[in-house]
């Protein structure tokens, strides 16, 4: 926002000194020329800029070109399927749905369809009647005593800190009036997310809202949040695919008195997450911690969520719940694409499994255990449409969430501006002046339909598959170009049982 005042300020003083050229051309040109020999004096003279030192005047063009560099690329050059980490089409889409606008697409797919790696998905001469409503699915093994039904598409984590007040509030009323959960991410649970929407209640390697001062896990805080009546779920969050092994990270310039005292934490300084828990270093403690935090919130259903680094260590999980009895009622999957607000760009970059491999290993993994019966899968990672569901639960998932979907749904532009304070539509920032922008009553409903209107194709594709049940999705009815050739996933990621695997079993 300061650059585009900047800037503004910047082209209005250049169209007044034309209008002062045009008026009174002898003073006009006077006073430009007095300007322009006044910066080439100073330019030459200072020590910061070594373009402006060598280039005095036109060196400034460099400056105003880099000011609004994203703009232009943006709206000027970017073609629809072009922008990255998501294009235009994907944003349109949520658009168009979030406020019920025209959902059709003329003349045809714009995308390569002869690609490497072009994805699609089969479809039935013999289509079947589309279900009224999105079947649900119900969390929760056998040591679970408040099982919960969930939706298919959800709000994944995202904190209030990394995101304003308005936004919180706006997803959470959209869940509720969609009868979908909101993942209040690792920040803790704010006033704002008790508007009546179903949370999971993510506890992250930081504690926030029940650790102890020192910072290690309070089970006496914990106990309290994950007794509110909001609070369906509990997911313990190991790592997240954008920043995998890092932490979370919150700005200083976002970590204001009320978001501290939520977290307890000391204002106005950068928050940084560890890169693991205190609570626990190996898979067993994961598994007596899921225990310990399963007790503490009286049976309701408790899950973990991991970005796959190393697959032994996941094996080692896997192994230990075989071998104690001791099971996760859910699991979340999130790949190296995952978003977020703040993170090192080497982490972003080249740090985690990507999604889809990610899915296809955790899913066979469980299954090769004998235990994907009892542990639903979470996703977490690009969903954005229909077809990224279909796929998703064709692959193994059985939920999906997401959270620049949703974000998107808000109003949010993609400014890429989340970590500084000064995200232009008041998505991910404190500031009141930009916050005021974001107008929580008409934004939860765009949060809604944007839910509803994806699910609403979800059964439209489901219906095309000839699919009656969800258990029908599977890896044979996705397809994908690999080095030439067309495979099914199935063929190419074969699905395993306990049978298929038993070098897998303890």
């Amino acid at each position: 926002m300061r650059e585009a005042i900047k800037f503004t300020f910047i082209l209005l003083g250049i169209i007044a000194i034309i209008i002062g050229i045009v008026i009174w051309p002898l003073y006009g040109f006077s006073v430009l020329a007095l300007l322009i020999f006044g910066l080439g004096i100073y330019n030459l003279s200072q020590k910061k800029h070594t373009v402006l030192r060598n280039f005095p005047v036109i060196g400034y063009v460099r400056y105003l070109m880099e000011m609004v560099a994203p703009e232009l690329h943006q709206y000027l050059v970017e073609s629809d399927t072009d922008g990255t980490p998501v294009d235009r089409n994907h944003r349109t889409y949520i658009y168009q749905r979030a406020k019920l606008q025209n959902q059709t697409h003329p003349f045809g797919t714009e995308l390569d369809v002869e690609s490497e790696y072009y994805k699609w998905m089969q479809h039935s001469i013999y289509p079947t009647k589309e279900l009224e409503e999105a079947p649900r699915v119900l969390v929760g093994g056998k040591d679970c005593t408040q099982k919960y039904s969930a939706s298919l598409f959800n709000i994944s984590a995202m904190s209030y800190g990394a995101l304003s007040k308005n936004a919180v509030m706006a997803l959470n009323l959209g869940a509720k009036a969609g009868n979908f959960f909101h993942d209040t991410g690792e920040g803790g649970i704010s006033e704002y997310h008790l508007k009546g929407g179903d949370l999971v209640y993510e506890v992250g390697t930081g504690y926030f809202g029940c650790r102890t001062e020192d910072g290690n896990f309070s089970a006496e805080k914990f106990k309290e949040k994950a007794a509110y009546p909001e609070v369906k779920m509990i997911e313990i969050k190991i790592s997240q695919g954008a920043k995998p092994g890092h932490g979370g990270v919150l700005p200083a310039a976002k970590n204001n008195e009320e978001i501290a005292r939520i977290r307890g934490v000391k204002p106005h300084t950068v928050i940084l997450s560890p890169p693991g828990h205190s609570a626990f270093s190996n898979a067993e403690g994961l598994l007596k911690f899921v225990q310990q935090v399963r007790k503490l919130s009286d049976g309701k259903p408790i899950g973990f969520k991991l970005c796959i680094g190393s697959k032994k260590e996941f094996i080692d999980i896997c192994e230990m719940m075989v071998k104690t009895g001791i099971k996760p009622d859910f699991i979340t999957v999130d790949g190296s694409e995952g978003g977020t607000g703040a993170a090192p760009i080497d982490f972003s970059n080249y740090v985690g499994m990507p999604w889809e491999q990610a899915l296809i290993f955790v899913v066979d993994t469980l299954n090769g255990y004998g235990l994907k019966e009892e542990i639903r899968v979470f996703t977490a990672t690009k969903i954005f449409t229909a077809f990224d569901i279909f796929k998703a639960i064709c692959i193994g998932a059985d939920v999906c969430n997401s959270a620049r979907g949703m974000m998107f749904a808000l109003g949010c532009i993609q400014a890429l501006k989340c970590d500084t304070n000064k995200c232009p539509t008041g998505v991910t920032t404190n500031n009141s002046s930009l916050m005021r922008g974001l107008v929580v009553s008409d934004k939860w409903e765009r949060v809604k339909n944007y839910q509803q209107q994806t699910l609403k194709e979800f059964l439209e594709l489901f219906a095309a598959a000839g699919c009656n049940y969800l258990e029908e999705l599977n890896r044979s009815l996705i397809y994908k170009k690999i080095e030439g050739e067309v495979k099914s996933y199935e063929s190419h990621y074969p699905s395993v049982a306990r049978d298929s695997y038993p070098n897998l079993i303890s």
